[in-house]
């Protein structure tokens, strides 16, 4: 966690990001995606803990509000969860409504919640929600103009490499179906000898183009102006 943290504020403190008003930042990030019984009980937080307020009182200083993946837990349950922050606050909590196969240990969410920035009502899916057309639409009818997507996809070199020009075509239909801006930060890298990360992260406007991309298998962050204030960044 802490590494994470620290990436998290060198994103934020670099040029690039100067003007921006909003950071988004992979599925699970704050703990590291593992979806095993012994790594969530380890690592997931209690969102009114104090441990999770030390999160918050690190991330305080930093200017923009950030969207990040955490294992969240509430009682004897655990979720894939995205919270969304901003100087030290606790603004929103999306749980991820669709679960693979592998992440049994988690339980799934129910709702679909919307926040507003500067003028942007924006919403929230966790990768595999991508594949639900129901998530997005729920976000759109609730009038969202942007869905912001955590995405973790550290795969098989083989699988890795067969889907990932089809994450952004799931991703496309998505915006094409609701009319909204879909943002996406993936990870990238290698795990060990057979996993590995092709990302990609991306922005694709709401005719379903890709207008931004950071390329395969580099860390980087691109910028998109959705709206008529805020900048977002997806920054892996």
């Amino acid at each position: 966690m802490p590494a994470a943290l620290t990436v998290m504020e060198s994103f934020a403190s670099a040029e690039q990001a100067a003007g921006l008003d909003l950071l988004l930042f992979p599925e699970c990030f704050l703990q590291g995606y593992l979806a095993s019984p012994e790594h969530l009980a380890r690592n997931a937080f209690d969102l009114a803990s104090p441990r999770f307020g030390e999160v918050l009182a690190r991330l305080a200083p930093l200017r923009q509000a950030l969207v990040v993946g955490v294992i969240e837990r509430d009682g004897s349950r655990f979720f894939n969860s995205a919270v969304v922050i901003a100087r030290g606050s606790l603004l929103g909590v999306y749980r991820k409504t669709h679960l693979t196969l592998g992440e049994r240990a988690f339980t799934a969410g129910a709702d679909c919640p919307v926040l507003d920035l500067n003028g942007v009502r924006f919403g929230l899916n966790i990768c595999y929600d991508t594949r639900f057309s129901a998530v997005s639409k729920a976000v759109a009818a609730r009038g969202a103009a942007l869905l912001l997507v955590l995405s973790q996809n550290m795969m098989g070199r083989s699988k890795a490499e067969f889907w990932q020009p089809m994450h952004n075509a799931i991703r496309a239909e998505r915006a094409r179906e609701t009319g909204m801006w879909v943002i996406s930060a993936d990870v990238t890298g290698e795990r060990d000898e057979e996993r590995i990360g092709l990302g990609p992260t991306s922005v694709i406007s709401p005719d379903a183009v890709v207008v931004a991309q950071v390329p395969a298998q580099t860390v980087g962050m691109v910028t998109a102006e959705v709206g008529a204030d805020p900048v977002i960044a997806p920054p892996r």
